[in-house]
């Protein structure tokens, strides 16, 4: 077995999950000075992390083993629980007094699951799903929602400080995760209204360049909304946050709405858009629904602009 414990003195990380979140957060609670082990369903990206210092392990038992804090950031239920449970996963190898904590986007119910499980074995969980991408996890400005125990809570302020700048105590185990299916829910609606906005006035024959101009300097437009304009002026989509995982958000969003018989008609329609785009192969970021929706209305392409244009144009409001 791997020795975690002699990588450094102080209290040892287990980080599962070394996605684009996963691995930036595993580099900044590095740099924090925090040991940190690694594990990852793809052997490679685990084995990468230890360029940066990290020490990969071969299972999440053995991590949680090795570890006083254990971390998953991981895309979908279906992968937290390969990762939390059976002979191999995180669980049958969390010791008593341990403290575990969730920041992947799962259904709340999920969450609980690991919550009991959890408590079976002597360990605290937490829920800290988080709103923010890679740019915030390196700034440390995350915002995260916590659900679960507040004395587990304030025990693992001190890694969740190291990650974000605005941390919320939602309540019982799952009002994490249940707040981050919110406010991804204005995020996903948001994106879809700005791509059919954006679709009818370049049908309509706004100038493209004009009309994102004049979106740019509105206060309609949220900050995120607005820092995906320049994905439309390039015609180029990096993944900052991938349409898959809001269209699995969305079903996140409508399974919950379901169990608690809540209408959500307009999110409904957006998961639908998003289903359509991504059966096309349209994975890029989640903005890459501004492309579909122009493509959909048969609306002219917006020309990708030079150097110079962008250097003339107004800087966005905030």
């Amino acid at each position: 077995m791997t020795d975690i414990a002699s990588a450094k003195s102080g209290t040892r990380i287990g980080f599962i999950g070394m996605g684009h979140m996963g691995s930036a957060m595993t580099r900044r609670l590095l740099a924090a000075g925090y040991p940190v082990a690694v594990y990852d369903r793809t052997a490679e990206k685990a084995r990468a992390a230890g360029s940066w210092g990290a020490t990969p392990v071969a299972t999440p038992r053995e991590l949680a083993a090795g570890c006083e804090v254990v971390l998953c950031s991981v895309t979908n239920d279906e992968a937290q629980h390969e990762v939390m449970f059976g002979p191999d996963g995180a669980l049958a190898g969390v010791r008593p007094g341990s403290m575990m904590i969730d920041l992947s986007t799962v259904s709340p119910g999920a969450s609980r699951r690991v919550h009991s499980a959890a408590a079976d074995r002597g360990a605290a969980m937490i829920d800290a799903a988080v709103s923010g991408s890679v740019p915030q996890v390196e700034q440390g400005s995350l915002v995260i929602f916590v659900g679960g125990e507040t004395e587990t809570y304030q025990k693992c302020r001190p890694v969740l400080d190291v990650l974000g700048s605005t941390i919320f105590h939602m309540g019982a185990s799952g009002m994490g995760t249940t707040m981050k299916l919110v406010v991804n829910t204005l995020l996903g609606m948001g994106m879809q209204a700005l791509a059919e906005a954006i679709a009818l006035g370049g049908k309509a024959g706004i100038e493209p360049g004009l009309m994102l101009d004049v979106l740019g300097q509105t206060y309609v437009l949220t900050p995120s909304q607005k820092s995906k304009l320049e994905n439309v002026r390039r015609d180029d989509y990096p993944t900052n946050f991938a349409l898959s995982l809001m269209h699995k958000d969305f079903d996140l969003v409508l399974r919950e709405a379901y169990d608690l018989s809540v209408a959500m008609p307009a999110t409904a329609a957006a998961q639908q858009m998003a289903a359509a785009a991504t059966a096309r192969g349209m994975d890029a970021d989640f903005s890459i629904m501004i492309r579909f929706m122009i493509d959909l209305a048969a609306a002219p392409a917006l020309p990708q602009e030079s150097g110079a244009d962008s250097a003339r144009r107004p800087a966005p409001t905030p």
